[in-house]
């Protein structure tokens, strides 16, 4: 078994390191989601907590970890009689992204229940995280089927297995811990909720640190044995205090005043549920523990807060989480302290944050802590970094009645426009895909995927993983007379086992091209524009889609962002848009087709869904900006554009156009561009959910009517 890296020689990371260590208090304060970028010591820390955990008593012989004091009556392997246990060290059981289901909550064996009429159960690893810690990396991208497994035992701390009529129920009690990188994607509400404190981190700015880092790293990739045995007393140190804050809890008292503070601060902050009030008064008196008190304060209090707030409060699903600390101090100013009672000063509120102990990005490198003498200089602390401005710029004043900028002239000039913010977004309803996918689980087309509502059976191909009972005993029951049969159990072979096929919802590739030319760069329509992709990403978001948004202007597309699960990062990117120049609405499409062709190597089962944003006008041939331009290949620019758009529905691309023409007078181009699409075209007001009924009727109608025509 390899060393882990120390706990203690985390460089920096104090709010992380604090969250962390309050979770080992007080477990019910509810565990820990740390956000941040890559590199910036996530996992190594989580990895380095348990060792830090006290041990835990467990029945001998016990395969779910049941405490001899008080053992589960339901436990799949009790009853468990009276008497001694025997201590092991806590747990710290990881959760793949890719786990199926039977490894997590455990495996039926199928054929000894059918065979011998017994239930033989595996246990899975909410068994294994029992009284111990679950860890997720990368949660974030957690398929749905196994965020639902969590939520449902988090909620009762218990895991039930229901199927082919056999029922299994085991306590499951962990300290959640998941680490996730904002840049890949958000966390459903509901996960996200079950959380008690979220931290967020980043890599140190300060030179002294990161060299630091380096250094403790690299002794530790050198003898992790050796690196690890100098800081055994650092962890010793840390372990005990953890212990002593253990056993002082109980005695910590929460007074009105406090308690008043965290519900106006839950309620000022606007947080649904009851849920953060209770973390809030949990994390307090874990944090007056942790520095040998046994009254809380209006510090801890704060603190707490900003532990256990901004996951939850409301915001737009784009927006940070984060909380205004100024608004944070008001509120709580508005409470007088309570005095205290006879205690001592307060500690540090991080773990020991001198000399070897500040902890740091990615595992930190080799450092040798002090072996006597006065405590080495503490390498500075990063500098808190100021909110950084909106990047949002705003076009100079603009006339209400000002005309729309023309298209540019004969010469391909035309002036760029800056960009404008989005308008409000409003809520869509749903594009799908037509037809019956497989792709990844998602909440949008439908598909054949392993959870959802079974519609018949199948030989299994490979290992099976549902079985369909009433087809297996189907095909077994014929041969049971061949078979010899003479007891009461079911005589199965594997030619029996049936796998059952199921239906549900897919996530799938939702491709943006948006026109970004001077026809649209008038500032109320292209901030109508802005506000209506925005919108669909949101739901896009939701739906638990990729995305990619391509843009054209000028003579040439530009990927802006390749396909990725980061929907915030496309919301980004489309505020910095800026509009200008021609139409080269050909290119855009033959971009599209590029990025749709290479999606289709790397990911073939996610189905793409293409949202052509335009007013259907082309001015400009273009060039891709890859193979050279794309006027070579001849002819009128609209007439390019449409046997670009023919040969992607010749692909069986499904899309959609929203129309973006406005004014009395209206050419219809973007209809054409449908047609040869073979898809529908709305409008920007018919994106609105309630105006788009037949909208996804229409994209399945139009689809079908073009294939049978062509």
């Amino acid at each position: 078994m390899s060393t882990p890296y120390p706990f203690t020689a985390v460089v920096g990371q104090s709010d992380l390191r604090l969250a962390l260590l309050l979770n080992a208090v007080s477990p019910a304060v509810g565990g820990v989601l740390v956000r941040g970028e890559k590199g910036t010591a996530k996992s190594t820390a989580v990895r380095a907590l348990s060792a830090l955990l006290p041990q835990v008593d467990v029945v001998p012989g016990c395969r779910f970890s049941c405490a001899p004091a008080a053992p589960d009556p339901a436990c799949p392997d009790g009853p468990h009689e009276g008497g001694p246990g025997t201590a092991r060290p806590a747990r710290m059981v990881e959760l793949p992204v890719g786990a199926s289901e039977d490894r997590l909550v455990g495996a039926l064996d199928i054929e000894r229940a059918l065979a011998e009429g017994v239930k033989a159960f595996e246990p899975g690893l909410l068994a294994d995280a029992h009284r111990g810690i679950l860890y997720v990396d990368e949660v974030n991208l957690l398929h749905d089927h196994l965020i639902d497994l969590l939520l449902d035992a988090a909620a009762m701390g218990a895991s039930y297995v229901e199927r082919e009529g056999v029922s299994v129920r085991h306590a499951a009690r962990f300290l959640l811990v998941g680490t996730m990188n904002p840049e890949e994607g958000e966390l459903r509400p509901q996960l996200l909720d079950r959380f008690g404190l979220t931290v967020e981190v980043a890599a140190s700015r300060e030179p002294a640190q990161r060299v630091e880092v380096v250094r403790r790293r690299l002794a530790y990739e050198d003898d992790p044995a050796a690196f690890a045995g100098r800081w055994a007393a650092d962890e010793q140190e840390v372990r005990a205090r953890v212990v002593a804050a253990r056993a002082l809890l109980p005695q910590v008292r929460l007074g009105d005043t406090c308690l008043l503070q965290i519900a106006a601060t839950c309620a000022g902050f606007e947080v649904d549920g009851m849920r953060a009030d209770i973390v809030m008064a949990r994390t307090a008196t874990a944090l007056a523990a942790w520095a040998g008190r046994t009254d809380v304060r209006k510090e801890d209090v704060r603190r707490a807060a900003l532990l256990a707030l901004p996951h939850r409060r409301r915001r737009n699903p784009f927006d940070a989480p984060g909380l205004d600390e100024d608004k944070l101090d008001e509120i709580l100013d508005g409470f007088p302290d309570e005095e205290p009672e006879n205690e001592p000063d307060p500690e540090p509120e991080g773990p020991d944050d001198g000399g070897p102990q500040d902890g740091g990005p990615d595992g930190g490198g080799g450092g040798i802590p002090p072996q006597g003498g006065p405590e080495a200089p503490e390498a500075p602390e990063a500098p808190a970094p100021d909110a950084a401005p909106e990047n949002t710029p705003e076009a100079g004043p603009e006339s209400p009645d000002s005309p729309a900028p023309q298209p540019a002239s004969q010469d391909g000039a035309g002036r760029e426009q800056a960009a404008v913010r989005a308008a409000e977004p409003f809520r869509t309803k749903m594009l799908s895909v037509p037809g019956l996918g497989e792709g990844a689980s998602g909440r949008r087309s439908r598909a054949r995927t392993a959870h959802g509502r079974t519609t018949g059976a199948q030989r299994p191909r490979g290992q099976l993983t549902k079985l369909h009972l009433a087809a297996t005993v189907h095909a077994a029951a014929p041969h049971q007379k061949a078979r010899g049969r003479t007891g009461r159990g079911l005589v199965v072979r594997k030619d029996d086992l049936r796998q059952a096929t199921r239906e549900g919802r897919e996530g799938n590739l939702v491709l943006f091209v948006v026109d970004a030319s001077g026809s649209m760069a008038a500032r109320q329509r292209m901030g109508a524009v802005k506000g209506a992709v925005l919108s669909l990403l949101l739901d896009a978001y939701q739906r638990r889609d990729k995305v990619g948004l391509i843009t054209f202007r000028g003579s040439a597309a530009e990927l802006a962002l390749p396909p990725t699960s980061s929907v915030d990062a496309a919301a980004t990117r489309l505020e910095q848009l800026p509009t200008g120049g021609r139409t080269p609405l050909a290119a855009g499409l033959l971009k599209a087709h590029e990025v749709l062709r290479i999606e289709r190597l790397r990911d073939p089962s996610r189905r793409p869904l293409l949202v052509v944003v335009t007013d259907g006008r082309a001015t400009s041939a273009g060039s891709t900006g890859s193979t050279g331009s794309a006027s070579a290949a001849g002819g009128d620019p609209r007439a390019l554009a449409g046997r670009r758009a023919r040969l992607l529905q010749a692909e069986g691309v499904a899309s959609v156009v929203v129309d973006c023409e406005t004014g009395p007078v209206r050419l219809g181009l973007a209809g054409v561009l449908a047609a040869d699409l073979g898809g529908p075209a709305v409008t920007l007001d018919g994106l609105r959910a309630d105006s788009l009924a037949g909208l996804v009727k229409n994209v399945r109608t139009a689809s079908d009517t073009h294939r049978r025509a062509a």
